[in-house]
C-alpha cells in the first residue's frame, strides 16, 4: 500500500483474549480439565446437563481470575452474580454458557506495552470475567457429519477484554506477549496458542487521523499465533483503507484469518447488538469475595515481570535490553534474582545467564528448572573471573562445561583440580615474556617500527606457553614493558 495513503488513517484495535485456566477440574463440576484425553472421557452428568444436576463454583477459578485482575491493575468486584448466555452452542450440552454479564470480576485495569516506535502505551482493560469453554466440533476428511468432543465443555476460562486503545499491529503483538507473560508468571495458564489454551479475537477499524468518530468495527478470528494476530490485523487495516479509498463502506462483520494466504474472509454479518438474552444464573448463588479472602490472594501473588524489570534496571543498573531478556520467563527472572543475592557484579551475572546458561538450555531444549547448577555456583564463577583467578574464556570453555557434568563440585574446586588457575606471578611470567620476545626478533623490530597490531601475536604465544594460565592483565603489562625497553 502507498505509504502516503496509509499515513492518512489511524487504526483502532481492541482485543478479546480467552485464557484457559490450569485447574485440575472444570469450572462448575469435578470433571477433569486435563488436556489431551480420549474424546468424551472427561464427562459427568453435570457437564452433560442432565435434569436435576447442579453446578458448583470452582474456588481456584475465582482465585486465578482475581490474580489476573491484580496483575493488570484492575478493581476487583466484591459481589459477583453469574449469568446464562443463551446462544446456539452445538458443542455445549446445556445449550447455554455459564458466564458473567453485569458483574465481571475485574474491571477498569490497564497494561503498559510498547508501540511500533518503542514508546510506552497504556492499554485499558475494560473487564475480565469468568466463564466456561465449549466443546470441540470436528470434521474428519471425507466425512459430512460433525463429531463433537465434549471433554473441553466446562473447562474454566477468563476473558480479558481491552479498551480500543491499541493503534497498530505491533502494539497488539506486544500486548499479547505481555498477557501471556503474566498468565505464565501467575501460573494460571500455559499461554499456548497452538493448543488453544490462549485464544484471541481482534476488533479492528480505521478512521481518518483527526476524526472524532471511530470507523465500522470488524471482528477477526482464527488466529493461532502471536505473529498471525499481527499479520491479520495488518491485513485488515489495509483492506479497510482500500475499501474507503475506493469510495465504499466497511461492513460490520466477523471475518476469519487464513494463515496460508495472510488474508481475511467474511464469515457472517455482525448485528448491531448481539441478543444473547443474558439472565442471572438461578443454579449458582452470588459470589462474595470477602476482604480477608482478597488479602490472602494478594499476599500469594508472585513478583511480576514489570516489577522485576524495574528492579533489574533501577536497583541492579542493568541495561533495559538485559532486563527485558531476563524477565521474559519467570523461572529465569527468579534464578537471576537469586543469583544477585550472591554477587554484586550484576552485569557479569546477567551476561552469564543470557549467554552460557540460556545457550545450554536452548541447545538441549530444557527449562530453567532442569538446569543443574545452583545460582551460588554461577556467582562463584563470576568471583573467580573478577579476582583474576581464571580468565573469562577458561571459565566459559572449561569450568562451566565441566560443572554441568559434575554439579556437585564447586567452581574453585574444578579450577584447582584441573590446574586452571591463572598465573599472576610477575617473576614467572617475566621469564615467559622474555622467551617469546627472544624467539621473535624480527617481529619485535616490526613492532618497534610501528606495527602495533603484533601485540596480539605475542600475547597468543604467551598463552600457548602457559597453556592459557597466564593472567592476561599482568602478561600484557610485562609484554609492553619488554617491547618498549
Amino acid at each position: 500500500m502507498n505509504p502516503e495513503i496509509r499515513d492518512k488513517y489511524q487504526a483502532v484495535i481492541g482485543l478479546e483474549v480467552h485464557c484457559q485456566l490450569l485447574t485440575e477440574s472444570k469450572a462448575y463440576s469435578s470433571d477433569s480439565a486435563e488436556y489431551g484425553g480420549l474424546p468424551n472421557t472427561n464427562l459427568s452428568v453435570i457437564t452433560l446437563a442432565h435434569p436435576g444436576t447442579l453446578p458448583r463454583i470452582n474456588k481456584k477459578v475465582v482465585e486465578m481470575a482475581v490474580k489476573m485482575g491484580l496483575a493488570t491493575n484492575c478493581d476487583i468486584t466484591r459481589h459477583n452474580v453469574y449469568a446464562r448466555k443463551n446462544y446456539f452452542y452445538p458443542d455445549l450440552p446445556k445449550g447455554y454458557q455459564l458466564t458473567q454479564d453485569k458483574t465481571p470480576i475485574c474491571v477498569n485495569g490497564h497494561l503498559v506495552v510498547k508501540n511500533e516506535n518503542g514508546e510506552d502505551s497504556h492499554i485499558g482493560i475494560t473487564r475480565i470475567h469468568m466463564e466456561e469453554d465449549a466443546g470441540k466440533s470436528m470434521h474428519l476428511p471425507g466425512e459430512t457429519e460433525t463429531l463433537v468432543d465434549y471433554n473441553r465443555a466446562g473447562v474454566p476460562l477468563i476473558e480479558i477484554v481491552s479498551e480500543p486503545d491499541l493503534r497498530d499491529s505491533t502494539e497488539a503483538y506486544n500486548y499479547m506477549v505481555e498477557i501471556r507473560r503474566l498468565v505464565r508468571y501467575l501460573e494460571i495458564c500455559d499461554g499456548n496458542m497452538e493448543e488453544g489454551s490462549l485464544r484471541c479475537d481482534a476488533n479492528v477499524s480505521v478512521m481518518l487521523k483527526g476524526a472524532d468518530k471511530y470507523g465500522t468495527k470488524v471482528e477477526v478470528k482464527n488466529m493461532n499465533s502471536f505473529r498471525n494476530v499481527q499479520r491479520a490485523i495488518e491485513h485488515e487495516i489495509e483492506r479497510q483503507i482500500e475499501i474507503i479509498e475506493a469510495g465504499g463502506q466497511v461492513e460490520g462483520e466477523t471475518r476469519g484469518f487464513d494463515a496460508n494466504t495472510g488474508t481475511t474472509s467474511g464469515q457472517r454479518s455482525k448485528e448491531t447488538m448481539n441478543d444473547y438474552r443474558y439472565f442471572p444464573e438461578p443454579d449458582l448463588p452470588p459470589l462474595v469475595i470477602e476482604k480477608e479472602w482478597l488479602n490472602r490472594i494478594q499476599s500469594s501473588m508472585p513478583s511480576l515481570p514489570q516489577a522485576l524489570y524495574n528492579k533489574f534496571v533501577n536497583d541492579f543498573g542493568l541495561p533495559e535490553y538485559d532486563a527485558a531478556v531476563l524477565t521474559d520467563t519467570k523461572e529465569i527472572a527468579l534464578y537471576f534474582e537469586e543469583l544477585c543475592k550472591h554477587t554484586k557484579n550484576y552485569k557479569a551475572a546477567s551476561n552469564w545467564v543470557m549467554g552460557p546458561v540460556k545457550s545450554y538450555l536452548n541447545e538441549l531444549q530444557l527449562h530453567m528448572k532442569d538446569f543443574p547448577l545452583q545460582p551460588e555456583s554461577i556467582a562463584e564463577i563470576v568471583a573467580l573471573v573478577d579476582e583474576n583467578k581464571v580468565s573469562h574464556s577458561v571459565a566459559a570453555k572449561k569450568i562451566f562445561p565441566y560443572l554441568l557434568e559434575h554439579p556437585g563440585m564447586s567452581p574453585h574446586q574444578v579450577a584447582v583440580e584441573r590446574n586452571l588457575l591463572q598465573d599472576s606471578d610477575s617473576d614467572s611470567l617475566q621469564k615467559v615474556v622474555a622467551e617469546v620476545l627472544a624467539a621473535n626478533p624480527k617481529k619485535v623490530a616490526e613492532y618497534k617500527a610501528g606495527k602495533q597490531s603484533l601485540i596480539g601475536m605475542f600475547m597468543g604465544d604467551i598463552m600457548k606457553k602457559t597453556k592459557g594460565k597466564a593472567d592476561p592483565k599482568v602478561a600484557n603489562q610485562l609484554l609492553r614493558e619488554g617491547l618498549n625497553a
